[in-house]
């Protein structure tokens, strides 16, 4: 009865943890429009607003699949 219930407490444990982080995730992108423009600056790249857009969308696409 003990190991049953260790292992349902994991189980749920363990897919509402991703739901969580999927959602945080998705509020809170782990890069914004001024880091990617301080990135392109390092990388000797002068960022333009058409550029910095396009790769914020593809990887808003790439954050949704």
């Amino acid at each position: 009865m003990i190991v049953v219930a260790l292992v349902a407490g994991l189980v749920i444990g363990f897919f509402a943890s991703r739901k969580y982080m999927e959602s945080y995730l998705q509020k809170n992108p782990p890069i914004n429009e001024q880091m990617l423009k301080s990135l392109m600056i390092q990388m000797g790249q002068k960022p333009s607003q058409k550029k910095l857009r396009q790769m914020m969308n593809a990887m808003k696409t790439t954050y949704d699949k």
